[in-house]
């Protein structure tokens, strides 16, 4: 198995000096081992009304669980509510609705219903996604990693701004990944009219930078209104079920099988699970922090726009080097924080959620 593989190719890009400022560590306190209680401790997050797609499996229950334990409301997106809320079933003030990020009506219905409710919108955890795979495409002939990573998450949250705004200080978080670095958006073919590779990793990779492109852009545009945006990797999970495309009531599956996990060194010769979050090896608890420390941390209250890891704000890698999927690196590249791209990506993504 090729275990190496080259980094995105870019045009040289000049980073403005307030995205070099901000996208540093914090020193928050916590690092790559903390769970998502961790980072929750003492808080009490009544009255707080957040919305996660996907939250009711992997990483995205992990994070419904933990706010709502904190005193959070959440409302799960998900392609079948039933099957959703019985996985949620013991955790309180959760209820579930029907979103499939692949079609727009059902986008535009999940936001219709989250408004006639009437209730603000504290946190929009973008969290669902698709990993990988053969190539598919959505009805309207789109990508399926961009089609449902980006560009239904994209529409989504438009949809939800007056909720946003009735919040009085919101945040939308992106759940990225360290993937990113495999591609930067391809502005010519977006859509993999040729050049899908057989992993379907590329199209994974260019869905990723858009998260990041995506939450630079919002936090440009909507910091002013007090809503801030944050992109967040969550570490390398086997246990979530992220993976390719899928019919809707088929299992969910992770991407790889057990000799590629293997060869990553993210299971063993017995198959249990590595944990070693120092080197992004993580349990479920583990990968869910990130995205809760984003949505709620006072140290985030006069940021936005940045990319986080491990409980804090990533450094940036100024000089990517071939990705080691072994050892995979994940610190945020210029490519996915560039202003310029972000908002050449946003005026893509209103053109193409027109159509």
């Amino acid at each position: 198995m090729t275990t190496q593989i080259p980094a995105a190719q870019a045009t040289d890009i000049q980073l403005p000096q307030s995205v070099l400022d901000k996208q540093r560590p914090l020193g928050s306190g916590f690092t790559a081992a903390n769970t998502a209680d961790d980072v929750l401790a003492g808080r009490d997050l009544t009255g707080t009304h957040v919305v996660v797609t996907g939250g009711h499996h992997g990483i995205g229950r992990e994070t419904t669980r933990a706010l709502s334990a904190a005193g959070a409301s959440v409302t799960v997106g998900s392609r079948d509510p039933e099957a959703a809320a019985a996985k949620l079933a013991g955790i309180d003030r959760v209820e579930t609705s029907r979103l499939d990020l692949m079609d727009p009506d059902s986008i535009d219905a999940f936001a219709e219903r989250y408004l006639a409710t009437g209730r603000p919108l504290h946190v929009l955890l973008n969290n669902a996604g698709l990993m990988a795979g053969p190539l598919v495409r959505d009805a309207r002939g789109y990508e399926s990693q961009f089609s449902t990573n980006h560009l239904g998450h994209f529409q989504l949250t438009l949809a939800l701004l007056p909720a946003l705004r009735a919040a009085g200080g919101a945040r939308v978080v992106n759940v990225t990944s360290g993937g990113h670095r495999l591609s930067g958006i391809r502005w010519e073919d977006p859509h993999f009219e040729s050049g899908y590779d057989e992993m379907g990793l590329l199209g994974y990779g260019q869905s990723k930078t858009a998260n990041v492109l995506f939450a630079v852009e919002l936090d440009r545009r909507w910091a002013a209104d007090g809503i801030r945006g944050y992109a967040v990797h969550p570490g390398i999970i086997v246990t979530t079920s992220l993976g390719p495309a899928r019919a809707p009531g088929a299992t969910a599956s992770g991407g790889m099988d057990s000799e590629a996990l293997r060869a990553q060194g993210l299971i063993d010769e017995h198959g249990q699970q590595i944990i070693d979050p120092e080197h992004e090896k993580k349990t479920l608890q583990q990968g869910a922090s990130t995205s809760v420390f984003t949505a709620t941390s006072p140290l985030l209250a006069e940021i936005g726009g940045v990319y986080l890891k491990d409980n804090d704000i990533s450094e940036l890698d100024l000089d990517p080097q071939p990705i080691d999927m072994t050892a995979p690196e994940t610190t945020v590249v210029p490519h996915a924080v560039d202003p310029a791209s972000a908002r050449r990506l946003w005026e893509l993504s209103e053109t193409l959620i027109r159509r």
